[in-house]
Protein backbone atom coordinates (compact mmCIF):
# COMPACT_ATOMS: atom_id res chain seq x y z
CA UNK A 1 0.00 0.00 0.00
CA UNK A 2 1.38 3.32 -1.17
CA UNK A 3 0.47 6.43 0.80
CA UNK A 4 -0.44 8.93 -2.22
CA UNK A 5 -1.65 12.13 0.47
CA UNK A 6 -0.82 12.30 4.00
CA UNK A 7 -2.11 15.02 5.95
CA UNK A 8 -1.46 16.59 9.50
CA UNK A 9 -5.14 17.21 10.93
CA UNK A 10 -4.69 19.20 13.98
CA UNK A 11 -3.60 18.51 17.40
CA UNK A 12 -6.56 17.46 20.06
CA UNK A 13 -5.46 18.31 23.32
CA UNK A 14 -8.58 16.10 25.02
CA UNK A 15 -10.65 13.48 23.81
CA UNK A 16 -13.67 14.72 23.58
CA UNK A 17 -12.33 17.22 21.07
CA UNK A 18 -10.77 14.66 18.45
CA UNK A 19 -12.34 14.20 14.38
CA UNK A 20 -15.75 12.20 14.31
CA UNK A 21 -14.80 8.86 14.36
CA UNK A 22 -15.31 7.84 11.16
CA UNK A 23 -12.22 6.19 9.96
CA UNK A 24 -10.02 3.12 10.90
CA UNK A 25 -7.15 4.58 13.42
CA UNK A 26 -3.93 2.90 14.23
CA UNK A 27 -2.18 5.25 17.37
CA UNK A 28 1.14 5.20 17.75
CA UNK A 29 2.58 5.04 21.23
CA UNK A 30 5.86 4.84 23.33
CA UNK A 31 8.08 6.10 26.28
CA UNK A 32 9.73 10.06 25.07
CA UNK A 33 12.35 9.77 23.33
CA UNK A 34 11.36 6.17 21.86
CA UNK A 35 11.78 8.15 18.31
CA UNK A 36 7.91 8.12 17.74
CA UNK A 37 8.10 10.78 15.48
CA UNK A 38 10.77 9.69 13.39
CA UNK A 39 9.27 6.41 12.70
CA UNK A 40 5.51 8.34 12.03
CA UNK A 41 7.63 10.43 9.31
CA UNK A 42 9.28 7.21 7.65
CA UNK A 43 5.93 5.19 7.58
CA UNK A 44 3.90 8.62 5.88
CA UNK A 45 7.29 9.20 3.46
CA UNK A 46 7.02 12.67 4.92
CA UNK A 47 10.23 14.33 6.41
CA UNK A 48 8.53 16.72 8.43
CA UNK A 49 4.69 16.04 9.03
CA UNK A 50 5.32 15.02 12.36
CA UNK A 51 7.59 17.18 14.54
CA UNK A 52 11.08 15.48 15.39
CA UNK A 53 12.89 17.17 18.75
CA UNK A 54 15.66 16.31 20.74
CA UNK A 55 14.16 17.31 23.53
CA UNK A 56 11.43 14.24 25.20
CA UNK A 57 8.10 15.12 26.09
CA UNK A 58 7.13 17.55 23.38
CA UNK A 59 3.88 15.87 22.05
CA UNK A 60 1.40 16.91 24.30
CA UNK A 61 -1.66 16.24 22.65
CA UNK A 62 -3.49 13.93 20.53
CA UNK A 63 -1.86 14.26 17.10
CA UNK A 64 -4.31 13.09 14.02
CA UNK A 65 -2.90 12.26 10.43
CA UNK A 66 -5.32 10.99 7.81
CA UNK A 67 -3.77 9.02 5.42
CA UNK A 68 -5.61 8.68 1.51
CA UNK A 69 -9.06 9.95 3.66
CA UNK A 70 -8.97 5.90 4.23
CA UNK A 71 -7.25 5.86 7.47
CA UNK A 72 -6.20 7.83 10.62
CA UNK A 73 -2.45 7.40 12.03
CA UNK A 74 -2.40 8.46 15.61
CA UNK A 75 0.73 10.33 17.39
CA UNK A 76 -0.10 9.78 20.95
CA UNK A 77 1.98 11.09 23.66
CA UNK A 78 4.91 10.01 25.10
CA UNK A 79 4.78 8.07 28.79
CA UNK A 80 7.12 8.24 31.40
CA UNK A 81 9.08 11.58 30.95
CA UNK A 82 10.53 12.61 34.42
CA UNK A 83 11.46 16.45 34.03
CA UNK A 84 7.49 16.93 32.47
CA UNK A 85 5.57 18.39 35.67
CA UNK A 86 3.35 16.14 37.41
CA UNK A 87 -0.16 17.49 36.43
CA UNK A 88 0.67 17.74 33.06
CA UNK A 89 1.64 13.93 33.21
CA UNK A 90 -1.51 13.28 34.76
CA UNK A 91 -3.16 14.96 32.29
CA UNK A 92 -1.61 13.23 29.43
CA UNK A 93 -2.47 9.84 31.28
CA UNK A 94 -6.36 10.90 30.92
CA UNK A 95 -6.09 11.47 27.50
CA UNK A 96 -4.17 8.69 26.76
CA UNK A 97 -6.36 6.31 28.03
CA UNK A 98 -10.01 8.25 27.63
CA UNK A 99 -8.38 7.34 23.98
CA UNK A 100 -7.80 4.20 24.05
CA UNK A 101 -10.55 2.68 26.25
CA UNK A 102 -12.98 5.24 24.39
CA UNK A 103 -12.36 5.57 20.30
CA UNK A 104 -14.30 3.02 18.64
CA UNK A 105 -12.60 3.29 15.48
CA UNK A 106 -9.42 2.28 17.12
CA UNK A 107 -7.77 -0.91 15.42
CA UNK A 108 -4.70 -1.29 17.37
CA UNK A 109 -2.14 0.53 19.02
CA UNK A 110 1.85 0.25 17.99
CA UNK A 111 3.83 0.46 21.23
CA UNK A 112 7.36 1.43 20.42
CA UNK A 113 10.17 0.34 22.70
CA UNK A 114 13.49 0.87 22.18
CA UNK A 115 15.38 -2.02 21.09
CA UNK A 116 19.21 -0.41 22.47
CA UNK A 117 17.98 -0.04 26.44
CA UNK A 118 17.12 -2.98 28.54
CA UNK A 119 13.57 -3.67 29.55
CA UNK A 120 11.56 -0.92 31.51
CA UNK A 121 9.64 -1.07 34.12
CA UNK A 122 7.07 1.80 32.22
CA UNK A 123 7.06 -0.49 29.14
CA UNK A 124 5.64 -3.29 30.46
CA UNK A 125 3.25 -1.64 32.63
CA UNK A 126 1.74 0.20 30.10
CA UNK A 127 1.72 -2.86 27.75
CA UNK A 128 0.22 -5.05 30.95
CA UNK A 129 -2.48 -2.24 30.74
CA UNK A 130 -3.81 -2.74 27.66
CA UNK A 131 -3.80 -6.72 28.22
CA UNK A 132 -5.89 -6.00 31.12
CA UNK A 133 -8.40 -3.64 29.08
CA UNK A 134 -8.56 -5.62 25.92
CA UNK A 135 -6.97 -3.05 23.73
CA UNK A 136 -5.08 -4.45 20.77
CA UNK A 137 -1.72 -3.62 20.22
CA UNK A 138 1.63 -4.48 18.68
CA UNK A 139 5.42 -4.37 19.51
CA UNK A 140 7.75 -1.94 17.51
CA UNK A 141 11.14 -2.12 18.41
CA UNK A 142 12.92 1.74 17.58
CA UNK A 143 16.56 2.31 16.40
CA UNK A 144 17.85 -1.31 15.57
CA UNK A 145 20.26 0.60 13.14
CA UNK A 146 22.49 1.42 16.01
CA UNK A 147 23.17 -2.20 17.30
CA UNK A 148 25.02 -4.91 16.07
CA UNK A 149 22.97 -8.34 15.08
CA UNK A 150 24.05 -10.45 18.17
CA UNK A 151 23.35 -7.13 20.26
CA UNK A 152 20.12 -6.81 18.89
CA UNK A 153 18.84 -10.70 19.42
CA UNK A 154 20.46 -10.37 22.74
CA UNK A 155 18.14 -6.88 23.77
CA UNK A 156 14.60 -8.68 21.79
CA UNK A 157 15.27 -11.72 24.06
CA UNK A 158 15.56 -9.63 27.08
CA UNK A 159 12.49 -7.95 26.49
CA UNK A 160 10.81 -10.63 25.49
CA UNK A 161 11.81 -12.63 28.48
CA UNK A 162 10.92 -9.56 30.73
CA UNK A 163 7.55 -9.89 29.15
CA UNK A 164 6.35 -13.05 29.52
CA UNK A 165 6.70 -12.94 32.85
CA UNK A 166 2.74 -11.51 32.68
CA UNK A 167 2.08 -12.95 28.99
CA UNK A 168 1.69 -16.80 27.71
CA UNK A 169 2.53 -15.42 24.70
CA UNK A 170 3.16 -11.94 22.80
CA UNK A 171 1.47 -10.07 20.00
CA UNK A 172 2.94 -9.49 16.75
CA UNK A 173 6.30 -7.86 16.59
CA UNK A 174 7.89 -4.77 14.13
CA UNK A 175 11.50 -4.22 13.84
CA UNK A 176 12.11 -0.78 12.66
CA UNK A 177 14.81 1.79 12.02
CA UNK A 178 13.67 5.27 10.85
CA UNK A 179 17.75 5.85 9.54
CA UNK A 180 17.31 3.21 7.28
CA UNK A 181 13.73 2.72 6.76
CA UNK A 182 13.64 -0.56 8.14
CA UNK A 183 10.27 -2.16 8.90
CA UNK A 184 8.22 0.05 7.44
CA UNK A 185 6.63 -1.81 4.83
CA UNK A 186 6.03 -4.80 7.37
CA UNK A 187 3.72 -1.92 8.83
CA UNK A 188 1.67 -0.56 6.18
CA UNK A 189 0.79 -4.21 4.84
CA UNK A 190 -0.17 -4.78 8.07
CA UNK A 191 -2.66 -1.92 8.12
CA UNK A 192 -4.17 -2.43 5.01
CA UNK A 193 -4.50 -6.01 5.40
CA UNK A 194 -6.50 -4.75 8.89
CA UNK A 195 -7.96 -1.79 6.64
CA UNK A 196 -10.07 -4.50 4.29
CA UNK A 197 -11.67 -6.17 7.77
CA UNK A 198 -12.38 -3.36 9.31
CA UNK A 199 -16.54 -3.14 9.02
CA UNK A 200 -18.39 -0.19 6.90
CA UNK A 201 -19.41 2.80 9.63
Amino acid sequence: MDIIDAKYMGSFPQYELCPEAKLPEYAFIGRSNVGKSSLINTICERKGLAHVSKKPGKTQAINFYQMDESWYLVDLPGYGYAKTARKRRKTWGRMISEYLLRRPTLQCAFVLIDANVPPQDLDREFINWLGENRIPFVLTYTKVDKLTKNQLASNLAAIRKSLLEFWSELPQEFITSSEHNIGRDDIIDFISDLNKIVPDK
